[in-house]
């Protein structure tokens, strides 16, 4: 038979020592801190492959010469949208000058050849990058420019499946107008919506006077009596009478060289005062506007979306044997 106190001394070890070696060990796991990488995995944004497309670019002589798509689009981007906006609304600038210019290529554009020109009366502004430094232009506003075609490199805006009339202006003064308002043919994605945000645009309210004997000259008129208006759904003028005489309001914007035709006219003696609200033909894309959703928050997608609504943004791709797909 096992001695009482060898019992003893068991049960103490086991109900003691034991215990308190348990407790021990596990507060030595706790108190041990987790190996902490040297070097963490670096996040780098993905810049999708560019898209080489074809385009003519028709110079002042009008002869033409082939350039690479996006290499061109740093270029109108430079002379369209000021460098200083956000990065998104640069990005749908690009956009939309690829669809203009894409749409131009393959159906003839309006020079019939599928070139495009840098008179941005008729097709798109364009400066070169020597010529924008030599205007006072940076070296970080034509990189930050390349970066913003580079990340849309190949996207452009269809509608049904065909290349949209990717139409942009300045500034709306508030609303955009509808295309058959302007132009007098119809777009499902050219209509007029809201565009808030374009109150610190450089021409978002003009105004000019004229006295009645000028304005007389330049109407052709007899009398600069103010007749009965009306008005377009996105705020313009669709007909006026001025001495009897009804003009349309895109007539009396080309006859005085308003800047939109989103204008008002007052009387008062002798003195006729115009005052306009916004800077452009003011269909599609305000490129205010653009800028004032990016600086919300919004993605270029979604100002694509929201200034051409129902359109779809797809990028387009060569294959090998040079065809679009």
């Amino acid at each position: 038979m096992r001695p009482l106190w060898k019992d003893i001394l068991i049960s103490l070890f086991m109900g003691m020592v034991v215990p308190w070696m348990v407790l021990n060990f596990a507060a030595a796991l706790l108190e041990e801190e987790p190996e902490i990488p040297e070097t963490l995995p670096q996040v780098q944004e993905t810049v999708p492959e560019t898209v080489h497309l074809p385009m003519l670019l028709r110079l002042s002589d009008g002869s033409t010469r082939e350039m690479d798509m996006d290499d061109y689009l740093v270029r109108v981007v430079l002379a369209e949208m000021p460098a200083s906006f956000e990065t998104e609304a640069l990005k749908a600038q690009a956009v939309v000058a690829r669809t203009y210019t894409r749409r131009a290529y393959t159906t003839g554009g309006k020079h019939g050849d599928g070139s495009i020109c840098t008179d941005p009366a008729c097709c798109q502004a364009y400066i070169t990058e020597a010529d924008y430094l030599a205007k006072g232009g940076t070296e970080e506003s034509i990189e930050k420019i390349k970066a913003a075609v580079a990340a849309s490199s190949g996207y452009v805006l269809t509608y049904e499946g065909a290349l949209i009339e990717a139409t942009y202006f300045s500034c709306s003064g508030g609303r955009t107008e509808d295309a058959a308002a302007v132009w007098g043919t119809d777009y499902p994605y050219l209509q007029s919506v809201e565009s808030p945000g374009e109150e610190n645009a450089a021409h978002y309210t003009d105004t000019i006077s004229y006295d009645a004997e000028r304005l007389e000259a330049l109407l052709g008129l007899d009398s600069s009596r103010l007749g009965a208006v009306t008005y377009t759904e996105g705020g313009g003028v669709d007909t006026i009478v001025i001495g009897g005489t009804e003009f349309k309001g895109t007539e009396l914007r080309r006859l005085l060289g308003l800047r939109s035709t989103a204008f008002t006219l007052t009387r008062e003696g002798d003195t006729i005062t115009i005052t306009t609200k916004g800077y452009g033909h003011r269909v599609g894309m305000s490129q205010y506007g653009a800028d004032a959703m990016a600086v919300s928050g919004s993605s270029f997608e979604e100002i694509l979306a929201y200034y051409y609504q129902g359109t779809q943004l797809i990028r387009l791709e060569i294959d090998e044997s040079g065809e679009m797909r």
